[in-house]
């Protein structure tokens, strides 16, 4: 079996990957929250995921492997923006992740084994802090329920930031009910339109962090294999998520490996609508920004994998444009992707998802004419998007086309060009493209 060696945030170190239960390995990635479409940063942990996800199921066999990925659909952000544009948060959320799950199949993404949303574990959440409670953790302050930080002496094992920087990064809020200025909140009252529930607390709604530990507990155990997102959400969220977990349950392990994506630029400089480079998946796959096209999902995901994901990405209109036509290239040489990757693609993955050496890997079946392996291998990365980047051919015709091209290719051999020139004019006037390059010869039909 192929050896995964995998970097983890905790350890500050590419260890080897050794599932608790081979059987059902487990990983959790943190979602959405659904108030607005998703920004091409979004993209990144939703496409890095799932190339593991991916290397995971061809690794242990695919009914063998659960991925969790929440939807966070209780959050101050989605209550703000349904308030502006005067419709329930119900229909907020609905149609918000009506569009992030369509962006993301565009994407070439996987469907998760298990998508659950926030309002679904209320009941767990309530749990988890009981627990915490009983276990001296958390406290319950003027309809609040605040997690304790020094309760925890190993806070901030993940992060690893001194105290300033920790109460700098969770904006932290000043409120008399609290005992220590980290301490951050598990559940809180809602009134008006807020939404809420009953709780031993009274009416209210749970904090953001709560969430995810709760949704990963019921769906993959109190400890599990892989907890995954973008380095961004390393403090608070993961921290708060792994002291909760671990306080309510009494471990000291909440997931084995902790993954994490890098940042990602635009253009050179940081995303936001302030300065106009605010660029959402959406637009991108329709044409509203970016290049005044729209781009095939799968030149997206290419885009991304061009750079290692623990290392930051500027996304460019040129690295879209080189994406495109890569993945030209690469289809126009592909056959059937019915049989196994490249072993060499396998194992640049299983080095800690070495997306840029698997890429190499592709270039390199292509010059050597393995057009099965090709396809498979770009299967696995989920780059397989033959309706998109290959004209569909009736069998009779690509087998004429394919003849004549060996013919022309022979004539050039022989140095009849005047033979070669016909054949070419031949297939031109079939509105056959031809392309003559240093790894041989390929050909596509007129678009």
């Amino acid at each position: 079996m192929t050896e995964l060696r995998l970097y983890d945030t905790l350890r500050r170190d590419k260890i080897a990957f050794a599932p608790i239960d081979p059987k059902r390995v487990r990983m959790y990635v943190c979602g959405p929250t659904v108030y607005d479409f998703a920004h091409i940063g979004n993209a990144r942990p939703i496409i890095v995921f799932d190339v593991l996800f991916r290397l995971l199921r061809h690794v242990y066999g695919a009914e063998h492997v659960a991925y969790v990925r929440n939807i966070t659909d209780v959050d101050d952000k989605i209550n703000a923006r349904a308030a502006e544009r005067g419709i329930t948060i119900r229909q907020l959320t609905e149609e918000t992740n009506v569009v992030f799950q369509d962006d993301v199949k565009h994407l070439g993404a996987l469907p998760p084994t298990v998508q659950p949303r926030a309002t679904e574990h209320i009941g767990e959440m309530i749990a988890i802090i009981e627990k915490l409670i009983a276990a001296g953790h958390a406290y319950a302050a003027q309809g609040h329920v605040l997690f304790s930080v020094p309760s925890m002496k190993a806070y901030g094992k993940l992060s690893r930031r001194p105290l300033d920087e920790m109460i700098a990064g969770a904006r932290v809020d000043v409120a008399s009910y609290k005992k220590d200025e980290m301490d951050f909140v598990l559940w809180k009252p809602s009134t008006g339109a807020e939404p809420g529930w009953d709780s031993p607390w009274g009416f209210g709604r749970p904090g953001w962090h709560i969430e995810c530990s709760a949704m990963s507990w019921k769906h993959l155990g109190e400890t599990f294999d892989i907890h995954g997102g973008g380095v961004d959400l390393v403090f608070p969220h993961h921290e708060n998520e792994l002291a909760q977990t671990c306080g309510a349950f009494g471990h000291d392990v909440m997931a084995n490996l902790w993954m994490h994506n890098g940042f990602l630029m635009v253009e050179g400089e940081k995303m936001s609508k302030s300065l106009g480079n605010f660029v959402t998946i959406h637009e991108l796959l329709r044409g509203a920004s970016f290049g005044g096209r729209s781009w095939p999902g799968a030149a997206l995901r290419l885009a991304m994998l061009r750079t290692h994901y623990r290392q930051p990405i500027d996304w460019t209109l040129k690295a879209l444009e080189e994406a495109d036509a890569t993945l030209r290239r690469l289809h126009e040489a592909a056959g059937s992707p019915d049989g196994a990757p490249s072993e060499q693609l396998v194992a640049a993955l299983a080095d800690d998802l070495n997306t840029p050496a698997a890429l190499a890997e592709l270039h390199a079946l292509r010059a050597a004419g393995k057009a099965d392996r090709l396809a498979a291998s770009l299967a696995l990365l989920g780059l397989w998007a033959p309706a998109l980047y290959r004209a569909e051919v009736d069998p009779s015709l690509a087998a004429r086309i394919d003849g004549l091209v060996a013919a022309r290719l022979e004539a050039r051999r022989a140095k009849n060009w005047a033979e070669s020139d016909r054949l070419r004019d031949e297939l031109l006037a079939m509105g056959v493209a031809i392309k003559d390059g240093k790894d041989g010869t390929t050909w596509e039909l007129k678009r």
